[in-house]
């Protein structure tokens, strides 16, 4: 899900980024054109990974094991986010260097380190604290 948070935020609606636009920079109607191709198999690969997720979850809960509660879910989900932003982003920021948070106008380097601070570890950290069990108050003592 944050795959397509990622795309449609920052590729299509901002159109800070694209795919591959530290490589090909869309400046032109023919790189925008290649741009978009790589942003429509990026949402192609995120919509593969949604689809198997969903029939994990539904596969779980057809063998009868409890779903989360929705505080664990949303834990698990902005988890999920997080691993991949700190991922995505190391690998494609930083490791190949196929684009980055700002690339248009300019590449802002620091937007690619709040961004893995923030909404990597930052979303790690909140849907980590968030999928724990929660104890009891009660049987605190």
């Amino acid at each position: 899900m944050g795959g397509f948070i990622d795309g449609i935020v920052l590729h299509q609606i901002l159109q800070w980024h694209n795919m591959g636009s530290a490589v090909l920079p869309p400046h032109t109607m023919e790189a925008m054109k290649r741009n978009m191709v790589w942003d429509g198999l990026f949402h192609a690969g995120t919509w593969v990974v949604t689809m198997i997720g969903i029939v994990m979850l539904w596969a779980h809960a057809r063998r009868g094991h409890p779903l989360p509660g929705p505080r664990a879910l949303t834990g698990q989900m902005l988890l999920g986010w997080g691993i991949f932003n700190l991922v995505e982003g190391a690998v494609d920021h930083h490791l190949l260097d196929l684009h980055h948070v700002r690339d248009v106008p300019v590449h802002v380097p620091l937007y690619d380190w709040v961004f893995l601070a923030t909404f990597g570890v930052g979303l790690i950290l909140v849907g980590w604290w968030m999928s724990r069990p929660r104890r009891d108050p009660l049987l605190r003592r």
